[in-house]
């Protein structure tokens, strides 16, 4: 009986160029975060990863086409992370907390997140709409709150008419909203919105209001 043959190991010059291509990615995140597109410059970006221009375009094609891939990979970290949440076996209740509060700190964590997606928005999101993986990682979101909604109506918990859809929506405008908007709203409303106490009343805010739009009407069953 044959054995199958060994996996092979990327060589020097393939975790050379791995590297490469990380470093500028990562570089051109905080660059675009910083100058927006249009004032991210490749020469920054290539200056700040320690490589050259001509690996940009030879890696991306683009200035356009690396923005892409800050867009791709930001939406793939944030996929990864949600999927070490352990949903399945805890009660649907405290899973959907577990989701919501998934958001919210992932959101203060890596506020590039919110700064890039902004600079997207400005661009009516002509970036994104041309990569075919984006539509990809929020399926796998959406799929997320799909499973616990699902579990929550079949144990009567939770009401079978709201979609994950509209829920993911609910929590991440919920969350973007307030951090994307904190230092004009904290003038506005004369709060430090950023402090320690306000961010864990907004938290609990929204799980709140979260549970309350799923559960089941006073005196209605779930199904």
């Amino acid at each position: 009986m044959s054995s199958a043959p060994p996996t092979r190991r990327p060589g020097a010059r393939a975790l050379a160029a791995q590297a490469t291509r990380d470093a500028i990615l990562r570089a051109a995140t905080k660059v675009f975060a910083r100058h927006g597109f249009a004032g991210g410059r490749v020469e920054q970006i290539s200056k700040a990863a320690r490589s050259y221009d001509r690996m940009i375009y030879y890696y991306f094609g683009s200035k356009e086409g690396l923005f892409i891939a800050v867009l791709e990979e930001m939406y793939r970290r944030f996929d990864e992370a949600e999927s070490k949440l352990a949903l399945d076996a805890g009660p649907p209740v405290e899973a959907l907390r577990a989701v919501v509060r998934f958001m919210w700190g992932y959101y203060q964590k890596n506020p590039e997140f919110i700064t890039l997606l902004n600079t997207e928005n400005l661009h009516r999101g002509k970036h994104i709409a041309k990569s075919p993986r984006a539509r990809e990682y929020s399926s796998q979101a959406v799929a997320v709150l799909a499973n616990v909604l699902g579990r929550g109506a079949r144990e009567g918990l939770f009401r079978r008419d709201v979609s994950a859809r509209d829920l993911y929506l609910m929590i991440a405008a919920m969350g973007y909203f307030y951090l994307s908007n904190r230092y004009t709203l904290s003038a506005f409303l004369g709060e430090a919105l950023e402090a320690p106490a306000a961010l864990a009343h907004w938290e609990n805010f929204v799980i709140d209001a979260v549970l309350r739009t799923v559960a089941p009407a006073a005196g209605t069953p779930a199904g």
